[in-house]
Protein backbone atom coordinates (compact mmCIF):
# COMPACT_ATOMS: atom_id res chain seq x y z
CA UNK A 1 0.00 0.00 0.00
CA UNK A 2 1.42 3.38 -1.09
CA UNK A 3 0.65 6.54 0.67
CA UNK A 4 -1.02 9.19 -0.73
CA UNK A 5 0.20 12.45 -1.68
CA UNK A 6 -0.33 15.24 0.52
CA UNK A 7 -1.17 18.30 -1.18
CA UNK A 8 0.91 21.46 -0.63
CA UNK A 9 0.55 23.52 2.35
CA UNK A 10 -1.04 26.56 1.18
CA UNK A 11 0.14 30.20 2.88
CA UNK A 12 -2.79 31.32 4.77
CA UNK A 13 -4.60 34.86 2.99
CA UNK A 14 -5.82 37.57 4.85
CA UNK A 15 -9.38 37.24 4.26
CA UNK A 16 -10.19 40.64 5.66
CA UNK A 17 -7.28 42.70 3.28
CA UNK A 18 -8.28 40.16 0.08
CA UNK A 19 -12.33 41.85 0.48
CA UNK A 20 -12.03 43.33 -2.90
CA UNK A 21 -12.76 46.80 -2.18
CA UNK A 22 -10.71 46.94 0.88
CA UNK A 23 -7.75 45.45 -1.49
CA UNK A 24 -8.48 48.52 -3.99
CA UNK A 25 -8.99 50.86 -0.92
CA UNK A 26 -5.46 50.34 0.74
CA UNK A 27 -3.76 50.08 -3.03
CA UNK A 28 -4.84 53.23 -3.80
CA UNK A 29 -3.28 54.54 -0.73
CA UNK A 30 0.06 52.29 -0.97
CA UNK A 31 0.76 55.26 -3.91
CA UNK A 32 -0.50 57.92 -2.40
CA UNK A 33 0.45 59.68 0.48
CA UNK A 34 -2.95 60.84 0.94
CA UNK A 35 -6.18 61.04 -0.10
CA UNK A 36 -9.37 62.58 0.49
CA UNK A 37 -12.52 61.17 0.36
CA UNK A 38 -13.96 62.67 -2.93
CA UNK A 39 -10.63 61.83 -4.61
CA UNK A 40 -11.18 57.98 -3.54
CA UNK A 41 -15.20 58.08 -4.56
CA UNK A 42 -14.25 58.83 -7.95
CA UNK A 43 -11.73 56.87 -8.70
CA UNK A 44 -12.91 53.62 -6.99
CA UNK A 45 -16.52 54.42 -8.47
CA UNK A 46 -17.66 53.74 -4.64
CA UNK A 47 -21.22 54.79 -3.21
CA UNK A 48 -20.44 57.21 -0.47
CA UNK A 49 -21.62 55.47 2.45
CA UNK A 50 -19.83 52.13 1.21
CA UNK A 51 -16.51 54.29 1.11
CA UNK A 52 -17.12 55.36 4.08
CA UNK A 53 -17.94 51.95 6.10
CA UNK A 54 -14.74 50.28 4.23
CA UNK A 55 -12.19 53.45 5.62
CA UNK A 56 -13.91 52.50 9.13
CA UNK A 57 -13.70 49.41 8.79
CA UNK A 58 -9.61 50.02 7.60
CA UNK A 59 -9.20 52.52 10.45
CA UNK A 60 -10.42 50.06 12.99
CA UNK A 61 -8.02 47.56 12.14
CA UNK A 62 -5.42 50.17 12.16
CA UNK A 63 -4.23 50.03 8.56
CA UNK A 64 -5.66 53.15 7.54
CA UNK A 65 -5.87 56.61 9.70
CA UNK A 66 -8.60 59.57 8.93
CA UNK A 67 -8.21 63.02 9.63
CA UNK A 68 -11.55 65.26 9.54
CA UNK A 69 -11.18 69.09 8.89
CA UNK A 70 -13.20 71.78 7.42
CA UNK A 71 -11.68 73.95 4.34
CA UNK A 72 -14.17 76.69 3.84
CA UNK A 73 -16.55 75.52 6.10
CA UNK A 74 -16.65 72.28 3.87
CA UNK A 75 -15.86 68.84 5.69
CA UNK A 76 -12.90 67.20 4.43
CA UNK A 77 -12.22 63.72 5.29
CA UNK A 78 -8.40 62.32 4.63
CA UNK A 79 -7.27 59.15 4.60
CA UNK A 80 -3.57 57.69 4.94
CA UNK A 81 -2.05 54.02 4.96
CA UNK A 82 -0.57 53.84 8.55
CA UNK A 83 2.80 52.16 8.97
CA UNK A 84 0.74 49.09 9.96
CA UNK A 85 -1.22 49.04 7.25
CA UNK A 86 1.85 49.13 4.79
CA UNK A 87 3.29 45.97 6.42
CA UNK A 88 -0.18 44.53 6.48
CA UNK A 89 -0.30 44.94 2.54
CA UNK A 90 3.47 43.65 1.99
CA UNK A 91 2.50 40.46 3.98
CA UNK A 92 -0.63 40.14 1.99
CA UNK A 93 1.58 40.28 -1.19
CA UNK A 94 3.84 37.92 0.19
CA UNK A 95 1.28 35.48 0.96
CA UNK A 96 -0.31 35.84 -2.55
CA UNK A 97 2.90 35.65 -4.63
CA UNK A 98 3.68 32.05 -2.54
CA UNK A 99 0.31 31.02 -2.72
CA UNK A 100 0.35 31.64 -7.16
CA UNK A 101 3.80 30.09 -6.69
CA UNK A 102 1.92 26.78 -5.88
CA UNK A 103 -0.18 27.11 -9.25
CA UNK A 104 2.23 24.36 -11.58
CA UNK A 105 3.44 27.11 -14.39
CA UNK A 106 3.21 30.22 -12.84
CA UNK A 107 5.61 32.50 -13.02
CA UNK A 108 5.18 36.01 -11.68
CA UNK A 109 7.48 37.51 -14.90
Amino acid sequence: MTAAKQPPLLPEIDSFLHELVRLRLLAFLSVLKRADFVYLQRHTGLSGGNLSAQMTKLADAGLVEIEKSFVDNRPRTVYALTAGGRAALAAYKAAMTNLLETIPGWSPE
